[in-house]
């Protein structure tokens, strides 16, 4: 079986160290995890069909799509260039409705899939984007999972012959020269909490930016302010669904944003998003928008100016 892991510094061999229910997962993690070199991804990523070409926005607008996907995360980056980026895939049962969503929107290739950690709520879905689309470039993190959804991730990936590229902060995203997607966490390669392994994206659009926070908690905010990351953005895509855990008040204050998005399902039994998150999002001045309140949220930006509504 072909390896889909890739890096883009040196060669180096990963190991799944985790536990498994079979000897035939042990077989099927470990085979595909193997030694990696980094030209079929940047290959992958500069790879502008004229599929592409045909899904590029109107008026030169980049356009952000926060799909409603009850409890769990997933948007869609559409470029003005036609270059597209999905981040997450929601819960297993969600695959389908952001299948369709895609689809509704025009979407044949997406350029880069990034999943952002091994949590189903995120990754569940991400098999079947996977089966369904052509797919340029995989971005995760190294963190791995015994689950079915991460085993199911990882055959859909393998089954098509893709690799891929370690998520880690200074990664950067080749999307044209109108763009700027860079990787800024996470910055330790060992953490007691999945969620830190979280791929933190930040996208710049000529005067207008867009962070967008998985699931990374209090430990990788202060590790990206601490790297010296330029954190402004005009949204901040906020944290963990607004879990208390995350969106530290010293975070908030240098991502400084003009709104704030929440994925969290409607009556969701964690109570996301926590009072204390909608608290310091309100005292910080950001207008909140709420994915179990509005549904899906779209965002565009010409350059200059953002407009965003919920559905």
């Amino acid at each position: 079986m072909n390896s889909p892991w890739k890096r883009h510094k040196g060669k180096m061999v990963y190991i799944l160290a985790a536990f498994v229910i079979s000897l035939s997962s042990v077989l099927f993690l470990t085979g595909c995890i193997s030694n990696i070199d980094s030209s079929s991804a940047l290959k992958a990523a500069a790879d502008f069909s004229q599929e592409s070409r045909s899904q590029a926005t109107s008026e030169g607008k980049l356009r952000v799509s926060y799909i409603d996907v009850g409890q769990g995360d997933s948007s869609l980056i559409q470029l003005p260039n036609g270059k597209t980026i999905l981040i997450d895939a929601g819960e297993n049962d969600q695959g389908n409705k952001v299948v369709s969503y895609l689809k509704s929107q025009g979407i044949k290739r997406l350029d880069v899939t990034i999943w952002t950690h091994p949590h189903s709520d995120h990754i569940g879905g991400a098999d079947v984007i996977t089966n369904a689309f052509d797919i340029g470039q995989v971005v995760m993190p190294k963190e791995t999972s015994t689950t079915q959804s991460f085993r199911s991730l990882i055959t859909s990936i393998s089954r098509k012959g893709l690799r891929i590229t370690e998520a880690k902060a200074g990664l950067n995203l080749d999307l044209g020269p109108e763009v700027k997607a860079e990787i800024l966490a996470p910055n330790s390669s060992n953490y007691e909490e999945v969620n830190n392994y979280s791929a933190v994206l930040k996208l710049t659009y000529i005067e207008t930016s867009f962070l967008f926070m998985g699931d990374a908690q209090t430990e990788s905010e202060e590790e990206m302010i601490n790297a010296g990351f330029d954190l402004k953005a005009d949204i901040l895509k906020v944290g963990h669904h607004g879990s208390r855990t995350s969106t530290s008040a010293r975070f908030l204050s240098l991502v400084h944003p003009k709104y704030a998005v929440i994925s969290a399902g409607k009556d969701n039994p964690y109570g996301h998003p926590s009072a204390s998150t909608i608290a310091k999002l309100q005292k910080a001045g950001a207008t909140i928008f709420r994915t179990d309140q509005s549904g899906t949220i779209t965002a565009e930006s010409d350059g200059k100016n953002i407009s965003i509504k919920g559905r």
